[in-house]
C-alpha cells in the first residue's frame, strides 16, 4: 500500500509528522528512509525520537559511527545510516540484532540495505519540493505496516493534521 501525503512545509511540520508516526510503532518496527542529501531524513528521525520520548538533541546523523542507539524513550531507538556503505560490506555489521530486536530501527539510505535483508517494513520517501517543503510518500511492506498506516490515516482524518 502506498500513500502520498500532502507536502510538509517546514522542518517543524516534518518532525511533527514523524512524532505522530511514533505513536503507532511497536517493538520490532523497521522504518526505511530514502531521499536526496538534505531531504530531511535525520529530521524525520528527530521527530520519531521525540514521539518515543527521546530528547531530539541526542539525535544526529550517524554517518561516521553508522549506528546510534537511544534507550531513554518508551522503546529503544536504533538509528542506522548506510550512506558511507553504498556497495560496501553491510552484511558484516550485524544489523540483525537491531532489525529483529525489541526496539524501533530507522535506516537512512535504506536503498543500500541488501534486498531481502528485511521483508516487512515501512518505507518513507522524502522528495525536496522547495527550500523547506518536502513531499512524503509512505509505502508499506507487510500487514503490520499496513495497519500502522491505517492507524496514522485514521488519526490524520480525526485531527486534520498532515
Amino acid at each position: 500500500m502506498t500513500y502520498e501525503l500532502v507536502v510538509v512545509n517546514s522542518v517543524e511540520e516534518t518532525k511533527a509528522f514523524a512524532a505522530r508516526v511514533a505513536q503507532f510503532v511497536t517493538p520490532g518496527t523497521v522504518i526505511g528512509l530514502v531521499g536526496d542529501l538534505g531531504a530531511g531524513k535525520t529530521c524525520v528521525v528527530k521527530g520519531l525520537a521525540t514521539g518515543l520520548g527521546v530528547d531530539e538533541t541526542e539525535v544526529y546523523s550517524p554517518t561516521f559511527t553508522l549506528i546510534a542507539e537511544h534507550y531513554t524513550g518508551r522503546l529503544p531507538l536504533y538509528h542506522i545510516d548506510l550512506y558511507r556503505l553504498e556497495g560496501g560490506d553491510i552484511e558484516g555489521l550485524g544489523l540483525e540484532e537491531y532489525l529483529f530486536g525489541q526496539g524501533v530501527t530507522v535506516i537512512e539510505w535504506f536503498q543500500f540495505l541488501p534486498v531481502g535483508t528485511v521483508t516487512e517494513y515501512l518505507l518513507l520517501s522524502l522528495a525536496i519540493t522547495g527550500e523547506e517543503s518536502r513531499a512524503l510518500t509512505l509505502t508499506t511492506y507487510g500487514k503490520r505496516y499496513e495497519q500502522l498506516l491505517q492507524q496514522l490515516l485514521t488519526e490524520q482524518s480525526a485531527t486534520g493534521k498532515v
